[in-house]
C-alpha cells in the first residue's frame, strides 16, 4: 500500500462541542459559540422540503433505517480512510464490516492522488462566518492543496445533490484561509458508493459557493431567531 506524507506545518486547534436547542455549536478558542456548518447549511429549507418529502414517500420507518445504516456505513469507512492515510491500515480489522471495506477498495486508485496531508478530521472555525465545524482532510490533490471531503452513497449522485458539499468545503476553505492563511487550489469531494464506483468532482473555491454559504448562514440565524423567540 501506499506510504503518505504528513506535512507537520499546521498546530491542530481543539475545539469543543455543546448542543443547543438541538443543534450542535463549537466552543471556539476565541470564546465564541459558533453553529456547525453541518447544522446551517443541513438546515435550509430547500433541503429539509426534500428531506420532507422523501421520509414522505419512503415511510417515517423505513427513512430512519436507511439513515442509521448510511450514518453507520459512513463512519466506518471514514475511519479505514483515515487509518489508511496514517500508513496504519489493517484491513483485517475491518473484517466484521465487509461493505466500508469494499467500497474502500473501490475508491482506493482515487485516494492515491491524495498526498502531503497537512491535517485530518481537523476542527476549523470563522469569526467572521460566525461557523465552524471539521473537514476531512487538508492535503495535495494531484499536487495542489485541496480540501477533501469523503462521502459513501449507494450509487452516483447527480450534480445537483453534490453542490452543498461544494458549499461547506467552500467554508472550510475560507476557515482554512483565516485561521492558518492559507488558500486551496481545489474543493474535492469524493463518494464512494456501495454498486462499485467511485466518484470524484474538482471543483475550484467559487464565489458562488460562499454567497450561497452567506445566504445559508443569515436563513439559519433568521429560522434560529424565530425558534428562540429572539
Amino acid at each position: 500500500m501506499k506510504q503518505f506524507n504528513h506535512v507537520g506545518l499546521l498546530k491542530p486547534i481543539e475545539m469543543d462541542t455543546v448542543t443547543i436547542d438541538g443543534k450542535r455549536y463549537y466552543v471556539t478558542p476565541t470564546g465564541f459559540k459558533h453553529p456547525s456548518v453541518t447544522t446551517v447549511i443541513g438546515n435550509n429549507s430547500r433541503k429539509q422540503k426534500v428531506l420532507s418529502e422523501w421520509r414522505r414517500r419512503v415511510g417515517k420507518e423505513k427513512a430512519q433505517q436507511i439513515s442509521t445504516r448510511s450514518a453507520n456505513r459512513g463512519t466506518k469507512y471514514h475511519k479505514i480512510v483515515e487509518d489508511y492515510f496514517n500508513n496504519e491500515l489493517v484491513i483485517e480489522n475491518y473484517k466484521d464490516t465487509p461493505l466500508p471495506v469494499i467500497m474502500f477498495h473501490s475508491a482506493v486508485e482515487i485516494l492515491n492522488r491524495i498526498n502531503n496531508i497537512y491535517l485530518q478530521e481537523a476542527a476549523l472555525y470563522s469569526d467572521t462566518l460566525k461557523i465552524a465545524g471539521r473537514v476531512d482532510c487538508i492535503a495535495e490533490f494531484d499536487g495542489e492543496l485541496s480540501i477533501i471531503d469523503f462521502k459513501t452513497s449507494a450509487k452516483i449522485k447527480k450534480e445537483e445533490h453534490l453542490y452543498d458539499y461544494y458549499v461547506q468545503e467552500c467554508a472550510y476553505a475560507c476557515m482554512l484561509q483565516e485561521i492558518y492563511n492559507l488558500k486551496v487550489k481545489k474543493l474535492v469531494t469524493i463518494v464512494s458508493c456501495e454498486d462499485g464506483d467511485c466518484q470524484v468532482s474538482i471543483q475550484p473555491p467559487k464565489k458562488e459557493y460562499l454567497i450561497r454559504l452567506q445566504e445559508y448562514i443569515q436563513e439559519y440565524k433568521e429560522k434560529n431567531a424565530r425558534d428562540t423567540g429572539g
